[in-house]
């Protein structure tokens, strides 16, 4: 039985108790003191005998209360760590001010094979190195890479007080699900691509097909049409949406850069590397998914080795020679030509087989219709929230001129102009004037006036069906591209006076 002792707090109380239950030669596993109470685990002690024990407890000057309870306050704390720790699947090490491992969770005794209460993290990871900079530093470290029980894992550490510190070891993998989650400040999904076009529904009832497929996936479209978008969408949508998405841009570092970036570095691998190496994306992301934009940019040195991974999902790092395998679904996005780049020698033939298993085209947005006022609007709700003012509209001749704009720089350029329009605009309502587009809208269309909206789709109109007719010149081929019906086209091709022929 277990008992609570409540009493007012005097020196020489506890004792008192305890010289009650011990008259009555009770064994005690445990005494816990939290004055003004004391917890008895007395496992002899029956009811029966605590009721005739009541009346000298309670003649103990100062005792107040007794209540049975059915664990005591320190063994209740004792199984919530253990609980919790069972419950971390990542291996976790308690350790004391000398270094000393007090406490391991079932996920590290699981990776070694033992219980090492007692030992020295110097011992246990092999390097007293390790042990001796946490020591002095306060257990306070960057994370760096250590290796024990042949696997490579991360380890942070903790400072608790002055008691010591706490070591998780994490896979590369983990830590690339929280680069991903830190990363996803925006929506993800099919939902996230906005728009009700008929080139934004085809692309999507076609992504939603390929994202599920296991394979490499590549993504073409001109700049700023969202291509990382549908990336992340194929991601959210296939078996690896729980996963991480990790993303490097090919063009945005040079080649030393981007190589350790991707595949990571062993220690010592260079001047300035991190001691202990640093695992690349492809460890980080691991059973996940690793988007290369602008794979076009990517060197010949690359190349070869992006080949050789997706050919059987192994690497090196730099400057390491241990083989490391992983599971990474790779998409890649470009602006570039890749088969004219293969025609002419600068990009891999073989590579781009290989990227090109499965293959999506994002629409530029001057074939996406109206779904250039539809995004304007969400961007303005947008950009309204950040920078805290009354949501703005567009007025008439403003939309007139985003519908007839040709937006070389696709979705982001969109974005940018409306959020310099709402940042610069003077009322609610944004206009002509307040669009850095409008002069170049005017200069394009000098004899031209905008007198509604619907003149200005009709405009829209027969400049896209004028400029695709070249590429498309038949009604089934154009109603094809576009994602509509033929008799839609040729009614539309005959209203505009386009391709008599048709």
């Amino acid at each position: 039985m277990r008992i609570h002792v409540c009493f007012i707090d005097r020196v020489g109380i506890t004792q008192e108790v305890l010289a009650i239950l011990g008259s009555r030669n009770l064994n005690l596993d445990a005494v816990e003191m939290v004055p003004p109470n004391v917890y008895i685990d007395a496992p002899t002690l029956s009811h029966k005998m605590l009721e005739e024990l009541k009346d000298a407890l309670f003649r103990v000057r100062g005792v107040e209360a007794i209540t049975v309870v059915d664990i005591l306050p320190g063994q209740r704390r004792h199984l919530q760590l253990d609980a919790l720790l069972a419950a971390m699947t990542d291996p976790v090490l308690a350790l004391d001010s000398a270094g000393q491992v007090l406490l391991a969770n079932p996920a590290l005794v699981a990776l070694i094979g033992r219980e090492p209460a007692g030992e020295s993290l110097g011992t246990l990871l092999d390097d007293p190195d390790l042990q001796a900079a946490l020591l002095d530093n306060g257990f306070r470290l960057p994370m760096r890479e250590i290796t024990l029980a042949g696997q490579a894992l991360l380890l942070e550490a903790t400072p608790i007080t002055e008691a010591g510190g706490l070591v998780t070891l994490y896979p590369p993998s983990r830590i690339g699900e929280r680069l991903s989650a830190l990363h996803h400040d925006h929506a993800e999904g099919f939902d996230a691509l906005l728009g009700e076009s008929a080139a934004i529904r085809t692309l999507k009832a076609r992504a939603q097909r390929v994202a599920a497929l296991d394979a490499p996936l590549l993504i073409g479209g001109e700049t700023g049409t969202g291509k990382e978008l549908v990336a992340r969408a194929c991601h959210a949508g296939s078996a690896r949406h729980g996963e991480p998405f990790l993303a490097l841009n090919c063009a945005a570092l040079p080649e030393n850069l981007a190589e350790s970036e991707l595949f990571g570095y062993a220690p010592g691998a260079f001047t300035g590397a991190q001691r202990g190496g640093k695992p690349g994306l492809m460890e980080l992301a691991n059973r996940g998914t690793v988007f290369l934009d602008e794979i076009g940019e990517m060197s010949p040195y690359l190349q070869a080795k992006l080949l050789r991974f997706l050919n059987d999902g192994s690497f090196r790092r730099v400057g390491g020679d241990r083989e490391v395998k992983v599971d990474v679904r790779i998409i890649s996005a470009t602006h570039r030509d890749l088969e004219k780049m293969v025609a002419e020698g600068s990009f891999r033939e073989d590579l781009f087989y290989r990227l090109n298993v499965l293959n999506l085209q994002v629409p530029p947005l001057y074939e996406r219709g109206q779904d250039v006022l539809l995004l304007a609007r969400f961007f303005m709700q947008q950009a309204c929230t950040q920078i805290q003012r009354p949501l703005c509209h567009l007025a008439a001749d403003a939309q007139a001129a985003l519908l007839g704009h040709r937006w070389p720089g696709n979705v982001r350029q969109l974005q940018n102009v409306i959020f310099r329009a709402a940042a610069v605009c003077d009322g609610n309502q944004i206009g002509l004037a307040d669009l850095d587009i409008a002069a170049g809208v005017a200069a394009r269309q000098p004899s031209e006036t905008v007198d509604s909206l619907e003149h200005a789709v009709e405009r829209f109109e027969k400049d896209l069906l004028s400029r695709l007719y070249s590429d498309y010149p038949s009604t089934r081929q154009l109603a094809a591209r576009l994602g509509t019906s033929h008799t839609a086209i040729a009614h539309r091709l005959r209203k505009y006076g386009i391709g008599a022929r048709a």
